[in-house]
């Protein structure tokens, strides 16, 4: 007698039936990509915005700057056509579906000179730092 179950097809599992819908066949959307996720850094000159967005064109993404200091950065992955008579599909994995990520960019961002680049499947956003004029200090000799 084995303890481990036979398994005839990939569709059955070691639960019962209402646990299926934990394990759709197609899912409409990926979290992995609908929660993307994005670094942001900031360095002495500028705030560096990077996001890993594999196989999406720079067409396809959206970097926008609202009048109140907020950069968006959106995109859409379409899920390939499961009609596609052309062949079976037996999984479908790749991430899917729309994301929008929105950050409140602080006063001393150079909002005029936001640059953004894609290279290897990586969005970078660069938003440069107005230099902050520190106040002229200048010594008082104490008499006494």
């Amino acid at each position: 007698m084995s303890l481990i179950p036979n398994f005839r097809r990939s569709t059955d599992f070691p639960f019962p039936s209402s646990s299926l819908s934990f394990f759709p066949e197609f899912p409409r959307e990926n979290s992995a990509f609908v929660n993307t996720r994005i670094d942001w850094k900031e360095t002495p000159e500028a705030h560096v915005f990077k996001a890993d967005i594999p196989g999406l064109t720079k067409e396809e993404i959206k970097v926008e700057v609202e009048d109140d200091r907020v950069l968006q950065i959106s995109g859409e992955r379409k899920i390939e056509n499961k009609e596609d008579k052309n062949g079976t599909w037996h999984r479908v994995e790749r991430s899917s579906g729309k994301f929008s990520r929105r950050f409140r960019l602080p006063e001393n961002a150079k909002m005029d000179e936001i640059k953004a680049a894609m290279e290897n499947g990586v969005l970078s956003v660069t938003v440069p730092k107005a230099e902050v004029k520190r106040p002229d200090v200048k010594a008082i000799q104490i008499s006494g």
